[in-house]
C-alpha cells in the first residue's frame, strides 16, 4: 500500500472508530450501569488519536514539510488535538461525560474533512514561498492546540450549564478562590456588602466584621470590613421556583467547572504563544507585525474572550453559570476565528477559502 493509499485508509478509520466512540459514550451516559462503554469509548479516543498521527505522519514525509498547510491537513490536526485533550480531560476527571461532548465535535470534524471537502483540496501541493519556513511548524501547530484546548474547555462549560439547567449554583471546593479567599463550604461576601440575619458572631469572623445598628435601632446588619464567611445553608439554586438538583448533579458540575476552567487555563498560554510566533513570522514574511488581517482580527477578540474568562475566574473570583456562558461563546469565537473566517472571506491567512 503506498501512502496515499495509506492516507485514504486511516482518514476513513478515523472517522468510522470515532462514530462508533461517539455511540459508545451516548449509550453509556443513557444506560449508566453499561461500564464497559466508559473503556471502550476511552479505547475508541486513543485509536482514534494513533490513526490521526499515523496519517499526519504519513503525509509529513510524503510532502516533506509539516502536514499544516491546507484546510484538510489543519482539520485532522485539529481533530487529533482534541482527541489529545480529551484524553487528558478524561484522566483528570474521571468522568464519561467528556466523551459526551467531545467524541461528536472530533467525529464531525473528522467527517467534514473526509466526506465534504472537495479532493483537490485534500492533496498535499507544495507550498508557496512565503510558507516555507520553520514558523509554519511552530506558529500553526501552536495555535491548532490552543484552538483544540479552548474547544474542549468551552464544551465542558456547554456541559456544566445542561447538568446545572442553567441554575446558579454555589461550588464548593473549586480550583479557585474567590478573591483570594476559598469558600470550602462557605460563601464569601465582599467588602461592603450586606448580609441580614449574620451567621457569625464578631469572636468567630477574626475581626472582619463589625454590626451597626441601621436607622430603627436594629442591629442585624453586618457591614463588612474585609471579608466575611457564611454557612452555605442549601447549595441550590437562587432561581425562583427551580427544581433542586441532585447530589450526583452537584458533583458532576462541580467536575466539569474545575476541569473546563483547568483545560481552558491550559489553551490561553498556547494561544497567546501562537499569536507571537505568528507576529514574528509575519514580520519576516511581509515586513509588519500585525496586518489587522481577518484572522488576526478574530484571533486577537478570541484572545480577548478567553482573557475576560480567566480575568473573572482568578480576579474576580467568579464561579459557576456566569464564566460557564462566556466560555460557551468563546466556543463560537473560535470556530469563527479558525473555519468561518477562511470560508467566508479572503485574507493573507485564507488557505482554506474555497468560495
Amino acid at each position: 500500500m503506498n501512502l496515499v493509499g495509506l492516507q485514504n485508509w486511516l482518514d476513513n478509520a478515523s472517522f468510522a472508530i470515532l462514530f462508533l466512540t461517539m455511540l459508545l459514550y451516548w449509550v453509556g451516559a443513557a444506560f449508566p450501569t453499561l461500564s464497559a462503554t466508559a473503556a471502550l469509548g476511552t479505547a475508541g479516543m486513543a485509536i482514534a488519536n494513533l490513526c490521526i498521527a499515523t496519517l499526519l505522519g504519513a503525509r509529513w514525509i510524503e510532502a516533506g514539510y509539516f502536514p499544516l498547510s491546507n484546510l484538510y491537513e489543519s482539520l485532522f490536526f485539529l481533530t487529533w488535538g482534541i482527541t489529545t485533550i480529551h484524553l487528558i480531560a478524561e484522566n483528570t476527571s474521571r468522568s464519561r461525560l467528556v466523551g459526551v461532548v467531545t467524541a461528536p465535535v472530533a467525529m464531525g470534524i473528522a467527517a467534514f474533512a473526509t466526506l465534504t471537502l472537495p479532493s483537490e483540496m485534500q492533496v498535499a501541493e507544495p507550498l508557496v514561498p512565503a510558507l516555507k519556513s520553520n514558523w509554519l511548524m511552530m506558529h500553526v501547530s501552536v495555535m491548532m492546540l490552543s484552538y483544540a484546548a479552548l474547544m474542549v474547555g468551552s464544551l465542558l462549560a456547554i456541559a456544566f450549564l445542561v447538568v446545572t439547567r442553567g441554575q446558579n449554583i454555589q461550588l464548593q471546593g473549586s480550583s479557585v478562590g474567590t478573591g483570594g479567599y476559598r469558600s470550602n463550604g462557605y460563601r464569601l461576601q465582599k467588602a461592603g456588602e450586606l448580609i441580614s440575619q449574620p451567621q457569625t458572631s464578631l469572636g468567630d469572623n477574626n475581626g472582619f466584621a463589625r454590626f451597626e445598628s441601621n436607622k430603627n435601632g436594629n442591629s442585624n446588619t453586618a457591614v463588612l470590613g474585609a471579608a466575611i464567611a457564611t454557612p452555605i445553608q442549601n447549595q441550590q439554586s437562587t432561581i425562583p421556583n427551580s427544581e433542586p438538583l441532585s447530589p450526583q448533579r452537584l458533583s458532576l458540575a462541580e467536575t466539569l467547572d474545575n476541569i473546563s476552567y483547568r483545560i481552558i487555563g491550559l489553551g490561553f498560554p498556547l494561544l497567546t504563544i501562537g499569536i507571537i510566533a505568528g507576529a514574528v513570522w509575519a514580520n519576516e514574511a511581509w515586513g509588519s507585525y500585525w496586518s489587522w488581517d481577518p484572522k488576526e482580527t478574530w484571533a486577537l477578540i478570541t484572545w480577548l474572550v478567553f482573557a475576560a474568562y480567566l480575568h473573572t475566574r482568578i480576579t474576580r473570583g467568579w464561579q459557576g453559570r456566569s464564566p460557564a456562558i462566556l466560555a460557551a461563546s468563546g466556543l463560537v469565537v473560535v470556530w469563527i476565528c479558525y473555519l468561518g473566517v477562511n470560508l467566508l472571506g479572503k485574507g493573507l491567512h485564507s488557505y482554506g477559502w474555497f468560495f
